[in-house]
C-alpha cells in the first residue's frame, strides 16, 4: 500500500559550506540506506549536503521500498508513479526551504527506479529546474499524465551511466535518454561499460569529477 506519512529520509550534512544539495533515490525493493554509503564516495570532501529518502510504496511479497509498480521496464504504472512524483515534489520542496539551498544548485541522482524518479522530477515541466541529474542504470519515463519538459531547462547537466550488460533494464533505455536530452540541448556526460545492473566504480569515479563541475564552487547568494 501506498504510505500517506512523510517520506523518511537519512541525511549528511557537509563539513562546511555547502557547495550544494545532492538527492540520491534509491533502486528498486531497496531503501534509503542503499545509498547513503554513496554520499562519501561522490563527495569525498563532505562539501555538499546528501539525502536519500525511501520510496513510498510497500508490495506483498516483495521486500524493500518501491517508487512505483512496473507494468513493463519502461513504463511505469501511472497511479503508483503519479502518487511517488507528488510525494518527491513536496519532499524536494520542502529540502529546499529547510536547508536554503535552491533547486540551481541542487543534483537530483539515484540507481535504477531511483534514476528514473530524478529524470521525472528534474525534467517534469511542473517543477523547477535542478542544477543536474546523476542517473545510474536509468531511463526516462513513458508514462501516462507525464512528458519532459527540455525547452524549459536550459542549464541543466546530465550525467548518464549504464551496463552494457544489464539485463534489467537494457542499456538502449540509456542511449535513448541521451539522444533525447542532447535534443533538447542539454549537456550530457555519457558513460558506458561491461557492467550489468549495477553502479560501476568507474562511473562513480567520473561521477565525482561532474559532480565537482557542475556543483563545487557554486555561488550560494
Amino acid at each position: 500500500m501506498v504510505q500517506e506519512e512523510p517520506m523518511e529520509y537519512l541525511e549528511r550534512p557537509p563539513a562546511s559550506g555547502p557547495d550544494g544539495l545532492l538527492v540520491l533515490h534509491h533502486g528498486r525493493g531497496s531503501d534509503e540506506q542503499d545509498l547513503h554509503e554513496l554520499a562519501d564516495v561522490l563527495d569525498p570532501h563532505q562539501r555538499l549536503h546528501v539525502v536519500t529518502p525511501r520510496a513510498p510504496l510497500t508490495l506483498p511479497g516483495s521486500p524493500g521500498y518501491h517508487w512505483y509498480m512496473v507494468a513493463r521496464v519502461g513504463y511505469p504504472d501511472p497511479d503508483t508513479f503519479r502518487a511517488a512524483y507528488r510525494g518527491l515534489a513536496s519532499f524536494h520542496d520542502g529540502l529546499w526551504a529547510r536547508t536554503g539551498i535552491g533547486p540551481e544548485r541542487t543534483v537530483l541522482g539515484g540507481f535504477s527506479m531511483g534514476s528514473v524518479m530524478s529524470y521525472a522530477l528534474g525534467l517534469g515541466p511542473d517543477r523547477p529546474a535542478p542544477g543536474g541529474v546523476l542517473a545510474f542504470s536509468g531511463f526516462v519515463p513513458t508514462v501516462e499524465g507525464w512528458e519532459s519538459d527540455l525547452p524549459g531547462r536550459p542549464g541543466l547537466r546530465a550525467f548518464v551511466a549504464h551496463g552494457r550488460r544489464d539485463q534489467i533494464m537494457a542499456v538502449d533505455f540509456a542511449r535513448k535518454a541521451k539522444a533525447l536530452l542532447e535534443a533538447g540541448g542539454i549537456e550530457v556526460d555519457y558513460h558506458e561499460s561491461e557492467a550489468a545492473h549495477h553502479i560501476d566504480p568507474e562511473h562513480v569515479r567520473a561521477a565525482v569529477e561532474w559532480l565537482r563541475g557542475v556543483l563545487a564552487g557554486s555561488d550560494p547568494s
